[in-house]
């Protein structure tokens, strides 16, 4: 696998200016969900998300359509996000590996994956380094079986988290 060259490297401003704007996050979820979509209907879907009715009025429909059409499109293809198809008015998601990692809301008083991943580490440490310094209650257990059970763990804890992933 080559490295990725300067020019093939999204900078992190440039990731945080794209998803600041909501209609740019929806795309990029949408696109997500299905590999390509029209135009009309990435209008329709995120004009829906935003009223929260089906379908939605047309108004709004417009509106949407118009802002992807002249800004929002016109941005992800500019930083190579998404490629569009003028003449079959067709939205391709190219790059949501570069902007994923970054669209991970977490509500607030939540942890991140990556802190929690870090907290199992450290408990993961303890936990096996106990049985050979004598702490009561993991001596007589011993060190692989508490090691295998933080790996079950680490292993569980991945799997839920790719599930919620695809989920979402």
């Amino acid at each position: 696998m080559a490295a990725e060259t300067a020019e093939d490297e999204l900078a992190e401003s440039s990731i945080h200016e794209v998803l600041s704007n909501d209609r740019r996050r929806m795309v990029i979820e949408h696109l997500q969900q299905s590999d390509e979509l029209t135009l009309r209907e990435l209008s329709e879907r995120i004009a829906a998300q935003e009223t929260g009715e089906s379908p939605p009025p047309r108004n709004i429909r417009q509106s949407a359509y118009v802002s992807l059409q002249q800004t929002h499109i016109p941005k992800l293809v500019g930083l190579d996000i998404v490629e569009y198809d003028e003449r079959e008015k067709l939205v391709e998601l190219k790059r949501s590996d570069k902007v994923e990692v970054y669209m991970e809301v977490v509500p607030e008083g939540e942890i991140t994956w990556s802190q929690y991943y870090a907290g199992l580490g450290a408990l993961g440490v303890v936990a096996t380094a106990a049985p050979a310094a004598g702490v009561p209650g993991f001596a007589s257990v011993g060190g692989v079986p508490i090691a295998t059970t933080v790996f079950l763990l680490v292993l569980c804890s991945a799997l839920y988290q790719r599930y919620r992933q695809v989920r979402d």
